[in-house]
C-alpha cells in the first residue's frame, strides 16, 4: 500500500469566484439588509465595510461551486497494475454547512485501489478543497469526492473518511463538541470487509497516537 499524509497547507486553492464586482455589490447590499433587519446596524462600531467583505469572502469559500475551478485531475497509465491501496491521509478541510451557513472542518482520509490509470498524489488535497468550497454537508463533501475520483481513474475501488467539528453543533443547538465521521465506499470496499479495516486502520492509526492517555 502507497500511502502518504499531509502536514502543510497552501494557498494555491484559495481562488476568488466567478462572481463580478456587480454581483459582489449587489451580494453586500443585500447583506447590509439581512443585518439591518436583525437589529444589527452595519454602520456600527467596527461594522463598516462588513458586507463587502463578507461578500468578498464568500466568493473564495463558495468557488468550488464554479466548474472552472475544478482541478485538472491529470490521469496518467498505471505502471503497476493491480498494485496495492493508494491512501492519502490528514487532508485539512474546512467547508460551509448548508443548513446553517457555519463552519464544520477537519480532516480528509482518501483511498483508491488503482485499475488501469492513476493520479498524482497532490491531486488529492485540492479535490478535496474543490468540493469542500461550497454550502454542503459532510456526507455530500466526501461522496462527491469519490464521484470525481471514480469518474476521473476507473479504479477498482475508492474509500473517503472525512472526520470533522461542526460549529452548527457547537454554537446552537445542541452546544457539545463532538467527532463527526462520515465514510463514502465504492467498489471493492462495498464489498470487502477486510480492505474497509485495512483502510480504516491505516487512516485512524495517526490520530489514535495522538489522543491524550
Amino acid at each position: 500500500m502507497l500511502r502518504f499524509r499531509h502536514h502543510a497547507r497552501t494557498n494555491d486553492s484559495m481562488k476568488e469566484g466567478a462572481l463580478s464586482p456587480d454581483g459582489v455589490a449587489r451580494a453586500a447590499a443585500h447583506l447590509d439588509a439581512a443585518l439591518r433587519a436583525l437589529g444589527v446596524p452595519p454602520e456600527g462600531p467596527h461594522l463598516a465595510g462588513t458586507p463587502e467583505r463578507v461578500a468578498h469572502l464568500w466568493t473564495q469559500l463558495f468557488s468550488g461551486l464554479d466548474p472552472a475551478h475544478a482541478p485538472d485531475l491529470g490521469a496518467f497509465p498505471n505502471p503497476s497494475p493491480g498494485a496495492g491501496m493508494v491512501l492519502a491521509a490528514d487532508l485539512p478541510f474546512h467547508s460551509m454547512c448548508a443548513h446553517h451557513l457555519l463552519p464544520f472542518f477537519g480532516r480528509a482520509h482518501v483511498a483508491y485501489l488503482p485499475g488501469a490509470s492513476i493520479v498524482g498524489l497532490g491531486v488529492l488535497p485540492r479535490l478535496i478543497d474543490h468540493h469542500a468550497r461550497r454550502p454542503t454537508l459532510q456526507e455530500d463533501l466526501a461522496a462527491g469526492v469519490a464521484d470525481t475520483l471514480e469518474r476521473a481513474v476507473a479504479p477498482r475501488g475508492v474509500a473517503v473518511l472525512l472526520v470533522g467539528r461542526h460549529l452548527c453543533m457547537e454554537m446552537r443547538g445542541a452546544r457539545r463538541r463532538a467527532r463527526v465521521e462520515t465514510a463514502t465506499w465504492r467498489g471493492a470496499f462495498v464489498d470487502d470487509p477486510a480492505l474497509r479495516a485495512e483502510f480504516l486502520d491505516a487512516a485512524r492509526g495517526p490520530a489514535r497516537a495522538r489522543r491524550p492517555r
